[in-house]
């Protein structure tokens, strides 16, 4: 269990309780996604890492009431390792739907070095969830089973979001987009800054390179950061007009090095950001 769980509704912050600054105003509601383990983790890098079901639609309540839109979702063995098992991910769903009713899941297909493109396609297949992540670079190592599994997703209405780390990735997807391997009513991207290994911590200044190679060529951005600058990276994102994503896949500590209390909290400093330069939140759906 994590430590210190507490089955009462959690307390809300007021919503007035932050004076907004003005220059935000204008732009789309944010959306804050929270990915709360990854792949790798473990609970030596943090005590309160979710990795059992159990703890992760617990984890999925906390940041739902801290004001997280989205669960981006991994799950693991009975062993504690990464899986893509469509049951086991059934069984997650499940969990997460009935714990935080007001919170869109997406799945995670990443391979983590276990996993071929085939592979990652069947569990797709199988599950056909309402929202995937689906990483270019290693959507690239099968062109052809690639093209099928983008067909799919845009057939099935499977919403997915292409994770990019660098020009070399924003390129292919690009490529992929002309020739309409991806369908131009699937643009959401995801951003990656920083680096997990070796660790990486990401900077602001990372942003500007990869919008400008994208050239417009997304309906939604969202960033991730890697490591103690991640709160400071997502306000450049909050300014800019872009979703940001927080957790502990990404990084478990504060600006001044300390360990997070919980996913709660990288959720709810983003939250407390947007107040403060006046950007709306995106509403929510119960039962989604």
């Amino acid at each position: 269990m994590l430590e210190g769980r507490r089955l009462q509704k959690e307390t809300e912050m007021p919503k007035n309780s932050i004076k907004p600054q003005l220059g935000c105003e204008a732009l789309v509601p944010l959306k804050v996604t929270v990915a709360p383990n990854g792949a790798r983790k473990t609970k030596t890098d943090h005590p309160n890492l979710p990795v059992s079901i159990e703890d992760i639609a617990y984890t999925a309540r906390q940041c739902s009431a801290a004001g997280a839109h989205e669960l981006h979702l991994h799950i693991r063995d009975g062993k504690g390792q990464h899986t893509l098992d469509p049951a086991r991910y059934r069984e997650a769903i499940s969990a997460v739907s009935e714990a935080a009713p007001d919170m869109q899941i997406q799945i995670t297909t990443e391979a983590a070095g276990l996993f071929d493109v085939a592979e990652q396609f069947e569990t797709l297949k199988q599950l056909v969830p309402s929202a995937a992540s689906v990483s270019v670079r290693e959507m690239a190592r099968d062109d052809t089973v690639s093209r099928q599994l983008y067909a799919f997703a845009h057939e099935a209405g499977v919403s997915i979001q292409h994770i990019l780390y660098d020009a070399r990735d924003i390129a292919q997807y690009r490529a992929w987009l002309s020739d309409a391997a991806i369908a131009s009513t699937q643009r959401d991207v995801l951003l990656v800054t920083g680096q997990y290994n070796p660790p990486k911590p990401a900077k602001v200044e990372e942003l500007s390179p990869l919008l400008t190679a994208l050239a417009g060529e997304m309906s939604s951005w969202t960033v991730c950061a890697f490591g103690e600058s991640e709160q400071a990276v997502m306000q450049s994102v909050i300014r800019q007009g872009g979703h940001v994503r927080v957790g502990f896949e990404n990084n478990v500590h504060r600006s001044d090095g300390q360990l997070l209390k919980d996913n709660a909290e990288s959720v709810s400093g983003v939250v407390q950001c947007a107040n403060r330069l006046g950007r709306s939140m995106l509403g929510k759906v119960q039962g989604q």
